[in-house]
């Protein structure tokens, strides 16, 4: 437990700062004795002098004193910011998952800086996982995400549905089709996504379909997914589906939709319960949610 608060502290830096008691006391606003009394009791805990005080003559610091003073001088400054980051207003930050943040986050951004031109905005994009961990520890106030791996103890909103679709070489048998079913893929080898969350649940899709695919790749970014795929090394699938027709890389490549029923998913505007509401959260939703992502 600490002994010496923060008040006691502010004594100390100003009998240094000031020389004496009686202007000390005359800055914080207290009796001379009763700053006088703090003082010694510090003293007395810390069984060390911090002030060497005599009758008629000038307080001086002792040694220690300059010492346990520069610290106590980090301590307070530390103490006030802290405590004016708490009071000050931080930056509303939307998260959004990464394979979905280069055509959503700029835009609504922007959406938002304009209807809530008081508020700062700022950006912060990654995996399922990261939004989850980021929304629990404080770091993210609100994502646009797909509800896949997020604990009941979230808020969440639909934003609209969307349908996976799947990437595949200009060359290969199944490109000239308009739409796809799940069931069609089975014969080819597939691409997924490794993070475990979005794997997990695309196996979960295989197995209410009575599927067994053959998965040839497993892939940590949606351009190397594209990219393999362009190639020919398999099927990628991927609920988030960039609006242009070549890969990273340059090589053209086909997307279709894959329109099975049960593969449907909602984009969400996903947020954490708080312990302090946010007086414009549902006027921030409203507005990602009219300008139709």
């Amino acid at each position: 437990m600490l002994y010496i608060t923060l008040r006691q502290y502010e004594y100390i830096l100003a009998v240094a700062d000031t020389g004496s008691l009686t202007d000390a006391a005359s800055v914080l606003h207290v009796s001379q004795p009763s700053l006088s009394v703090a003082i010694t009791r510090v003293e007395d805990h810390l069984r060390r002098k911090i002030f060497l005080r005599g009758k008629g003559s000038a307080i001086t610091t002792t040694p220690f004193g300059h010492r346990f003073i520069t610290h106590a001088r980090e301590l307070v400054s530390t103490a006030t910011t802290l405590e004016y980051s708490a009071e000050t207003t931080r930056p509303f930050v939307l998260g959004c998952f990464e394979d979905i943040a280069p055509w959503h986050l700029p835009k609504t951004l922007g959406t938002l800086q304009q209807e809530f031109p008081n508020r700062q905005f700022t950006g912060k994009e990654g995996r399922l996982s990261d939004l989850a961990t980021g929304m629990k520890q404080g770091q993210i106030d609100l994502a646009i995400t797909y509800d896949i791996g997020f604990e009941s103890t979230f808020c969440r909103r639909k934003l609209k549905d969307v349908v996976p679709v799947a990437f595949l070489a200009t060359d290969h048998p199944l490109a000239g089709q308009s739409v796809l079913e799940m069931e069609q893929l089975v014969p080819h080898p597939l691409i997924l996504f490794s993070e475990d969350l979005s794997e997990g649940h695309m196996r979960r899709l295989f197995d209410t379909l009575g599927i067994d695919p053959v998965v040839a790749h497993r892939t940590a970014s949606l351009e190397l997914m594209r990219s393999l795929s362009a190639h020919g090394a398999g099927i990628g699938i991927s609920y988030s589906h960039p609006p242009t027709a070549t890969s990273y890389d340059g090589q053209p490549l086909i997307t279709i939709p894959l329109v099975t029923p049960q593969a449907r998913a909602g984009l969400f505007a996903i947020w954490p319960k708080p312990d302090q509401p946010d007086p414009q959260l549902e006027a921030i939703i409203a507005a990602i949610d009219i300008q139709q992502l």
